[in-house]
């Protein structure tokens, strides 16, 4: 217990007692949300913050965990941040979840359980009366006005109840609801069965009427479902995720199941997603490492131009070579969406004028391609510029002046002194760079959207489409939204990307070892 106040603090000191009260107060409170999203079917957030509370607990009050405090808010956060959503989304790649296979089985089922059709008989017209917090329904009879039925008072209501009702001439005891505050109530409306005298029954049809209806579908054994009307067995297919009929047709809507190696063997073994999946991995790859090797090239150049003596208004020119990277990304990618129009942005008009040809920047894959890699250089230069003129301030002028002593031209001294001085603490600068780039969603959403789309692909893929991208159009594109296949891609490129990071940590060492 002493690891929660400082090493000099006595068991009578109020402020240990104030630190385990507040300590007690947090717990209880989270204990209380993890009651609640259990109880709403949220399992796994429910465990992950139990987690939360033991580990916080003991870390914060056994004397065993005094040494882990000041690590703990940082392990929190990798777990939490990292972690558990890394595992979500593997856990996620083994199933069937997307935009046609939503709900969970229960939900599903309620749902066709909650389907009805009419049934012959006389439909009421009806009105509400309000009685405390008891309600009564008063029916009218659309063929005899004569004839009213009056239900017996109801309350709030969570779950399907029958209302039995009577023949009478009188209205309901309290204030009768206008027609808004009768909506307001549809909820509990709908949940009310109506129990006629002759033994039928009534259930809401419109915001205006009861009518006689029955539900389609009784529940059976194992989750099955007998239709009322003809016989007729649904039955849940666990493979596909749906409920099927007699004949094997799908009735929607789908519901989640777990499918095993199916998502990732699609990857692997699907020809159309198979080969888009290689082609945009390769594609990445180059994208990620020729954006770095552009903007490192451009920057260093104008850093050693803005660093050159005789060039006067230096600061002019620094200042305007940095500007790129002070205008927000998403505003220049949009600039050159339009400077790049096939026809009627400026470069192809300029290209018109002196060549006579407009290139299709956005239907022919390489062109496409050309044109990501033009503006990612226009935005990235900025930043290995700054990077290269710190770097050059590091270096010092008597390596310079003894070179020119020995007659070095500027291109010697840029690989014989220049590039030898900066490459080592450049690497890790150029790695982030690298891993940036490999996850460039916003250049490629924005400026292509991954156009010109690859031919045979069963899946949103494009030409110039990154890994990243060409996931998320998986689960959040227009097409449909595949998230069991986006999270078995998105397992193949953690994979991919620690392999990588592996790599260039190897190389990095002996580098720079």
């Amino acid at each position: 217990m002493e690891a929660i106040s400082s090493a000099g603090n006595k068991s009578g000191n109020p402020g240990r007692w104030v630190a385990l009260g507040l300590l007690a107060a947090i717990d209880l409170t989270l204990l209380y949300g993890v009651t609640i999203m259990y109880a709403n079917g949220e399992t796994a957030f429910a465990l992950l913050v139990l987690l939360i509370i033991t580990t916080g607990t003991w870390v914060f009050i056994s004397h065993k965990g005094y040494s882990y405090r000041y690590v703990y808010p940082a392990l929190l956060g990798v777990s939490v941040f990292i972690v558990f959503p890394l595992l979500y989304t593997v856990n996620v790649a083994f199933t069937n979840y997307s935009s046609s296979n939503l709900l969970p089985l229960e939900r599903v089922k309620a749902i066709h359980r909650a389907q009805t059709y009419k049934t012959p008989g006389e439909s009421y017209s009806f009105k509400v009366w309000q009685q405390g917090e008891n309600y009564q329904l008063l029916f009218i009879s659309n063929r005899d006005t004569d004839k009213h039925l009056l239900s017996t008072p109801f309350g709030e209501l969570t779950e399907p109840t029958e209302v039995t009702a009577r023949l009478s001439s009188a209205l309901p005891d309290g204030k009768e609801l206008a027609f808004r505050d009768t909506i307001k109530i549809r909820h509990i409306l709908k949940l009310i069965t109506i129990v006629l005298p002759d033994g039928g029954s009534l259930s809401m049809a419109s915001l205006r009427e009861f009518g006689p209806q029955a539900r389609i579908y009784d529940e059976g054994p194992n989750d099955t479902l007998i239709d009322s009307r003809n016989g007729g067995i649904l039955t849940p297919d666990m493979t596909t995720g749906y409920y099927v009929d007699n004949s094997g047709e799908q009735i929607g809507p789908g519901f989640t199941v777990f499918n095993g190696w199916n998502n990732f063997i699609r990857v692997i073994a699907d020809p159309g997603i198979q080969g888009p999946f290689l082609q945009i991995f390769t594609w990445t790859l180059t994208f990620s490492a020729l954006s770095v090797l552009f903007t490192l090239i451009i920057g260093l150049l104008m850093a050693c131009l803005v660093q050159w003596e005789p060039l006067g208004g230096n600061g002019v020119y620094r200042l305007l070579l940095i500007l790129p990277y002070a205008v927000p990304a998403f505003i220049s990618i949009l600039i050159f969406r339009g400077l790049f129009n096939q026809n009627f942005g400026e470069i192809n008009m300029l290209l018109n004028m002196l060549f006579g040809i407009q290139p299709e920047w956005f239907s022919n894959g390489f062109l496409a391609k050309t044109m990501v890699l033009i503006v990612n250089t226009w935005l990235g230069y900025p930043y290995m510029m700054i990077l290269c003129i710190g770097l050059l301030k590091s270096i010092p002028d008597d390596l310079y002046e003894a070179s020119a002593i020995d007659g070095a031209t500027p291109i010697q001294n840029l690989f014989k002194i220049t590039l030898p001085l900066i490459i080592k603490p450049l690497i890790p600068l150029l790695i982030a760079s690298f891993a940036f780039n490999f996850n460039n969603l916003v250049l490629i959403a924005l400026l292509t959207d991954g156009a010109p789309n690859i031919i045979g692909a069963t899946t949103p893929a494009g030409a110039t489409d990154l890994l990243v991208s060409y996931t998320f159009r998986i689960a959040f594109g227009q097409y449909g939204q595949d998230y069991g296949l986006a999270s078995a891609i998105a397992s193949f490129i953690f994979l991919m990307v620690g392999v990588i990071a592996w790599i260039n940590l190897k190389a990095t060492r002996r580098f720079t070892g």
